[in-house]
């Protein structure tokens, strides 16, 4: 059912002619979604949690919607947008896809975008949380969420709770930059004054030097911004530079306590608050449905990369139901504007105007419960859009 092909290495670099105008192929009985994500390297959680979820959604719901097969081709890019781009012409050209959908980060969903409008396919882009990335197509939807969305909800949480120095930590690109200029905005608009603010090599990087800036500016919080899959790494650094010792307390949007990662933190964490659109202890009946399945299946819980790809393969789905199969893609973007549903992150739309999800985000603080590590939600900020595009 779930067909999978790495993409390799290997793979010759000559760029493939003629992807403009080269709609895919209708065929009568299946449609084809082409899935480009990070399985190996620095963002490879990401990517498995991702098809995962996808495994599980089609598991439960089936593999055929409006009375066709859907096939899933599945390429590794590994975070590098070249691959991505190579990967998608590929799937564009030659296996015909109805659909692209992954994208692990940021630059590999800007590298696809053109190919979407000139093959005038949808994006479904169930990761990379830059705020521009929609503007880049009108074929580019997106379920994941924004930077945006969570970065200015916890800088006005913070200055609101007796937290008046910062220094900040972030990863140096595109959404490490989203991350920190809108929790910067609310943060310091609410009195509060950053004291300390270093970036980080995105692929690989160590963060015990910038760490021990941290701890020398003896702030009263670190504002972290890393993406999914570093947050293991930052949270061992910090515990061993001492900087939970002197009290200095994290904070950040919810990357850095991704729950695909955060039973394996150790102690350090607890205390840690974040704000994000999903929990693993998210208290739905759904949620706990999706979770308790998804252990089942993997053995590990799911985190919030697992349900932004469980919502974008039913977006997927709805989008075909509401065509009643047409794989049009400018009639399958139309169908995905508006689309509301209940998710296990709670209820979610997608922004008729704008191609972005509408969501809750929740302030939550890392508890032990029965023995493990959840971020356990105490705040709701329901609806929220992408500020990143309000505030314009």
């Amino acid at each position: 059912m779930f067909e999978r092909r790495v993409f390799s290495r290997t793979v010759a670099a000559a760029a493939i002619a003629g992807v403009a105008g080269l709609a895919p192929a209708k065929a009568e009985d299946s449609v084809k979604v082409g899935l480009i994500l990070p399985m190996t390297g620095g963002q490879a959680s990401t990517g498995k949690q991702i098809e995962n979820a996808i495994k599980l959604y089609m598991q439960q719901k089936g593999d055929t919607v409006a009375g066709k097969k859907i096939e899933i081709i599945l390429k590794d890019d590994a975070a590098i947008p070249d691959k991505t781009k190579t990967a998608a012409q590929e799937l564009i050209v030659n296996d015909k896809v109805n659909f692209i959908a992954g994208f692990g980060v940021t630059p590999a969903a800007l590298a696809a975008a053109p190919l979407a409008t000139q093959a005038k396919i949808p994006e479904v882009v169930m990761a990379a949380g830059t705020s521009i990335i929609t503007e880049r197509s009108p074929y580019i939807v997106r379920t994941s969420f924004t930077l945006a969305q969570s970065s200015t909800i916890i800088g006005d949480w913070a200055v609101k709770n007796g937290i008046k120095k910062v220094a900040t930590l972030t990863s140096d690109y595109a959404p490490g930059n989203d991350a920190l200029n809108f929790f910067k905005q609310n943060f310091t608009a609410g009195g509060g004054e950053v004291v300390e603010e270093v970036k980080t090599p995105l692929q690989n990087p160590d963060f015990a030097p910038f760490l021990q800036r941290m701890k020398d500016a003896k702030p009263d919080a670190i504002f972290v911004f890393v993406p999914a899959g570093q947050g293991g790494n930052f949270m061992k650094q910090y515990a061993e530079r001492g900087l939970d010792k002197a009290g200095i307390k994290v904070i950040g949007p919810g990357d850095v306590t991704d729950d695909d990662l955060l039973n394996n933190m150790g102690d350090a964490v607890l205390g840690t608050v974040t704000a994000h659109l999903y929990s693993a202890a998210h208290p739905s009946q759904m949620n706990k449905d999706f979770v308790a399945a998804y252990k089942k299946a993997f053995g590990n819980r799911p985190g919030f990369m697992a349900v932004s790809g469980y919502d974008g393969i039913h977006l997927i789905y709805e989008a075909l139901k509401k065509t009643n199969g047409d794989t049009d893609g400018t009639k399958l973007v139309e169908a995905m504007k508006g689309q509301k549903w209940e998710s296990p992150r709670g209820p979610i739309s997608i922004d008729p105007e704008t191609r972005d999800i509408v969501q809750n985000i929740y302030i939550r603080k890392v508890e032990k419960v029965d023995g493990e590590l959840y971020n356990v939600e105490f705040a709701t900020f329901e609806a929220v859009k992408d500020l990143g595009k309000t505030k314009k």
